[in-house]
Order: structure tokens, then sequence, then C-alpha cells
């Protein structure tokens, strides 16, 4: 690209790369800049040990890759992006070899939780019946206005959804196994599990189960972005690696600059152009726990006891509710635990194209305090070794990241913190800060486009999406969402 770009998106992630096509949509010339050597931010996937074997080095399972509306527009498949699902979604082990499991049909999973059964439709049927509609609300609305299709299951799931998983998981459930399967969702929000609304992402994970699967995508997440980076490069957009952005007035003269960048790094770009009453309130936004991550090379498939979980995509690794719940506690209290939440997943189960013929690799994180370099090879390993009795002589190779790790891998997970800030119910309704717009900054024409506003964390591409469209309409006039192009043929 010659000459000045009418709009710049710092951050190649999922939510930066969202904003540049939405933008490139209306016919602007956008450039994205990215600090690291190749796009994806979140969504890189990376020869680890061995040539041949894949490990996507941190998101991995894209359930809104199929279920959210930027994504839905997209059509990724249309692109060469292929959507793998696993026979059994996710799958969450309980001693004596006992399993639940989460299958793509409701009723074949309400089948297998016994007495709870009934009470698994109940909860479940109507949101799932109305998922896309769910899904819209929370991703696009940003909670401003009402919904107008399904209000009802939109009125159920904002009321459930407001207290703590165990509330809920109580309310309705009496076995193990079904709150176990509540639980082990609501877990991958990172907090401490007694904290209000984390009975939303238990009840959204799991209605996704259902409504559309949990893929993972065929070769590696890196093909999912690569397609949005060459329909970007389609469109005549470019992306710039390896260059990494500290003044905004490296940027003067572009008429507007979206950040897919933590809100602290939104404050160091912007130097004294920012008061101190925003400077102030990104101060007081909250990282929270961090991650520590294990990649493996196996000599074979996971031993699992129960043989349903070996055909499992993702496998959380707990014990029962109330270890789920305690597993979490620690690392958000400051605190480590033996016995941790384990979220893994088995990549090779629907996606042998990520091991040369015959191999098998194993993905899995555990939360840990904010920051903190702690090794927790031992105690993951002790819990996958407690239900899958054997998995340590399979294992080949290992490679390891800990939460100083990953914040050096991808500078927006500061402390380890994959989430760009804390989902609590606070920071939901006022993320990074308390102002009507959030992604307007107060810099003219500087907008946050991160999981550091609404709707938040995960690959869905809404919160770039959403920043978009604010910056077109301020910075360009431009009313009404112009529709994403279609992959060119």
């Amino acid at each position: 690209m010659n000459g000045t770009p009418d709009a710049v998106v710092v951050g190649a992630g999922p939510n930066g790369l969202a904003a540049a096509l939405r933008l490139s949509a209306a016919g602007l010339r956008v450039r994205v800049v990215e600090a690291a050597e190749k796009p994806g931010g979140g969504m890189r996937t990376e020869e680890l040990m061995r040539p041949g074997y894949h490990h996507d080095v941190c998101s991995i399972v894209q359930p809104m890759a199929a279920a959210a509306p930027f994504f839905r527009e997209f059509d990724a498949e249309s692109r060469g992006v292929r959507l793998v699902h696993p026979e059994i979604n996710y799958a969450h082990p309980l001693d004596g070899g006992r399993a639940s499991l989460s299958h793509r049909s409701l009723e074949l999973t309400a089948a297998g939780l016994g007495e709870d059964a009934a009470a698994y439709r109940r909860l479940f049927e109507p949101l799932v019946e109305h998922g896309t509609d769910v899904v819209d609300f929370f991703l696009t609305s940003r909670l401003r206005r009402l919904p107008t299709r399904s209000p009802l299951q939109i009125a159920q799931f904002g009321l459930l959804g407001l207290p703590n998983v165990s509330w809920l998981a109580h309310r309705y459930f009496d076995t193990e196994e079904a709150q176990a399967l509540l639980g082990g969702a609501a877990a991958h929000g990172m907090l401490d599990l007694s904290q209000p609304l984390t009975s939303a992402l238990g009840m959204l994970l799991t209605m996704l189960s259902h409504h559309v699967g949990w893929p993972l995508i065929e070769g590696g997440s890196q093909k999912l972005a690569d397609a949005m980076v060459t329909a970007l490069e389609e469109q005549g957009g470019e992306v710039v690696t390896g260059h990494h952005v500290t003044d905004l007035r490296e940027f003067d003269g572009v008429p507007a600059v979206l950040l897919d960048t933590t809100p602290e790094a939104f404050v160091a770009m912007a130097g004294d152009r920012v008061h101190e009453g925003y400077r102030r309130w990104v101060s007081r936004y909250h990282h929270g726990a961090g991650v520590f991550k294990i990649d493996w090379i196996l000599s074979e498939p996971v031993p699992w006891t129960n043989p349903d979980v070996r055909r499992a995509g993702t496998i959380h690794v707990a014990g029962n509710l109330e270890e789920t719940i305690a597993g979490e506690r620690a690392p958000n209290q400051g605190r480590l635990t033996d016995k941790p939440y384990v979220l893994a997943v088995q990549p090779t189960v629907p996606d042998p194209t990520r091991a040369p013929d015959g191999g098998h690799i194993f993905w899995a994180y555990v939360h840990v305090p904010h920051g903190a370099e702690v090794d927790m090879t031992d105690a993951i390993e002790n819990q996958i070794e407690r239900f899958a009795p054997g998995f340590k002589d399979t294992v080949v190779e290992r490679y390891t990241k800990n939460a100083v790790q990953m914040e050096q891998w991808n500078p927006s997970y500061l402390g380890g913190d994959i989430s760009n800030g804390q989902a609590t119910l606070r920071q939901m309704l006022a993320r990074p800060v308390p102002r009507w717009n959030t992604y307007k900054t107060p810099v003219t024409g500087v907008y946050l486009a991160s999981s550091a506003t609404p709707p938040g964390p995960a690959v869905h591409g809404a919160c770039g999406d959403n920043a978009a469209q604010v910056a077109l309409r301020e910075v360009f006039g431009v009313r009404g969402v112009p529709p994403l192009r279609p992959a060119l043929r």
C-alpha cells in the first residue's frame, strides 16, 4: 500500500483482523500492524518441538467460529477453512471410571445424566432452540438495548446467568455428573466460581455444544487467522508483521486508529494525550489469573479409564463440582493447588492432520496466580494420571510456558491473563472503563478493539467488529453495517 492508509489497526489477533475486514468492507484502505512475526494473536499454530507436529499455542477449540455473527458472515469454509468436530464435544471424567459427556445431541447428553435428564432438558432446550438469537444479542447489543428476538429466552439466560455456577448447578441438578458438566464449562472463564456471572459462561458454552458444537480448525487455528489475512489482502489491505508500536504519533494523519491491545498499552502509546481520569480508571482495571500451558507429543492416545473420554475433543480434568470450585478458587486468591482444574484438548482425535501418520499430540493448561513463574507440570500430569493411569508413560516430549512466558509470547496476556482482563460482573458492564461507549478513547480517532472491550474474551471477532462500526460511523460517516465481501472464487 502506497501512501497514508485510511485506517490502521494495531494488533493482528482475531479482533484486530475482524476490525480490519469490516473497515475494508466500507472501501477504506486498511493497514494492520503486528509486533509478532506472524499474525493471529492467540490463534497462532507452531511446530513447538518436532517438524510435522502442529500445536495451537493458545486458542484451539472454536465454537464461536461457527456461532458468532461476524464469523457466520465471514463464512470461513468458503475460504478454505474446515471445522472438524469430535464425536463427543467435551467430557468430564469422575472417580470410579465415570464421566459426564456433552454430545452435539442435547437428547443424547441428557440421557446420560440419569435422574437429571429432565432438568437438563428444561434448562437447555429453550436456549438451544433460540441459540442464534442468544449469541447475537450478547455479542452485538453491548447490553444497551432490549432484545427484539427471543426476548423471553434471553431474559431467562440473563437472570439465571447472574448468580454463581454453584447456585445454578445445585438449583437444577442432583447428580455429580450433571453438576460437573456445567461447572467444568464455567471454569473456562478463569474466575473464582463463587463469583457472579459464572453461571452465564457455563450456560453459554454448554448451549453452544448443542447449538453448533465445539469444533477445531483442521490443521490448527492459524488457518482461520491466515484466511482473514488473505481476505484483507484481496481487498487491498495489508498486514505488516514484526513492528512493535510504542507511540501513536507514528500514525499522525491517519483518520482512524483501532487498537487490538490492552488498555494499558493504549495509555502508554498515547502518552500525555490521555487525561488523568481515564488513566486512573485504566490503572484500576483488573487482570486476573494467568495460565501455565503444556503441549505434549505422545506415543499413543491418552489412556483414559472411561473409554468414552477417548472420543472427546475437550476434557475438563478436575473431579466433581466442589473440586472444580476449589481448583479455581486457589489461583484467584494468589495460591497454588496440587489439584488444579486442567483444561485439556485432544487435537489429533478429530484432526489427525496435526501430526505425522500415527502421531498424537495433547494440549492443556491450568490457571495460576497472576504473573506466577511456577512450573505446574507435575500437578497437571498427576491430575491426568488420576483419570488416565499410564498417561505419563505415553509422553514422548513436552513443551511448557509459564504465565510470564505467555505474556512474552503475546503482550496482551498481562501476567499470563489470556482474557485481557477479568470477566467479572463489574468489568463486563464497564469494560475497561465506565463510559457509555467503551470503544472510544480520549484521543480523537483512536478506538479500543480488543477483548478488553465488550463483549469480552473468546474468538468471536465481536470486539473488533463493534469498534470498527463505531469508527465507521464517527470518523467516516458510514451509516449501517457494510457487508463483508465474499471470498474470491
